[in-house]
């Protein structure tokens, strides 16, 4: 059962094509991971999902909700999505409990006891929870990245979505960012990972994708996309990176 159909989706920003006929169908539960060089569309893609960008051709259907300029599709969608950053965007001025609990508590209409006890289970699950009641300008990257993926877990998604969350990381703490995110997809989330964490795609991916100038180049399972792939311009990504 497909979660995500795209359809010939198009994006552009002024004269620059940056997505030129995007379609992909995803089943809940599956990872894909979607790699491929800077500016070939692969962030603009997942952005798309959410409304974070607005396509302007083609369509999008997340969880049989399209994605269409009506608003209350867009907050449908958005209550079903999670979403991780390259940059954390945690509210200094508030603990992690606190940011973590914020949109529970307004959004979701939730007690703060029980978001707070969710707030710790996530913690617990992302692996710190002795961090509750620190700011975030007091934890690492790797641990503010896990707290980010803590508060997005904490709206219950169904779909989550990862843009280069490990990029903006010291290597030494990426380690524990996608520790995190492997324990995620072993519970059967549905996740989209944009991300060049090539080991985590061979381990954790169902399919991989390439893109590459605003086109899907290729996809295959991890075993074919790495060991086989049929495409010259996969041939050459993986060589420069692997």
């Amino acid at each position: 059962m497909s979660i995500i159909q795209a359809k010939g989706v198009k994006k552009w920003f002024g004269d620059f094509q940056a997505l030129k006929g995007i379609s992909m169908e995803i089943a809940e539960g599956e990872v894909l991971v979607i790699c491929g060089p800077s500016g070939s569309g692969k962030s603009t893609f997942i952005r798309c999902i959410n409304r974070l960008e607005q396509h302007q051709e083609g369509e999008i259907v997340v969880d049989g909700t399209e994605l269409t300029n009506d608003l209350k599709n867009i907050e449908t969608i958005r209550a079903e999505v999670g979403m991780v950053f390259q940059s954390f965007n945690l509210f200094p001025h508030l603990t992690v409990m606190q940011n973590i609990t914020l949109a529970p508590i307004w959004v979701r209409k939730k007690s703060r006891s029980d978001s707070e006890e969710k707030a710790m289970e996530l913690l617990n699950r992302v692996g710190i929870p002795e961090q509750a009641d620190k700011f975030p300008g007091q934890l690492s990257g790797g641990q503010q990245q896990r707290v980010a993926i803590a508060r997005a877990l904490a709206m219950d998604p169904k779909i989550m979505l990862f843009d280069e969350p490990t990029s903006a990381l010291d290597p030494e703490m990426i380690k524990e960012v996608l520790d995190a995110m492997k324990e995620l997809a072993k519970s059967g989330m549905t996740m989209i990972v944009v991300t060049h964490e090539m080991g985590f795609a061979k381990e954790v991916a169902d399919r991989v994708m390439l893109f590459d100038e605003g086109m899907m180049v290729e996809e295959n399972t991890p075993v074919e996309f790495f060991d086989n792939p049929k495409n010259d311009r996969t041939k050459l990504f993986l060589s420069q990176i692997l």
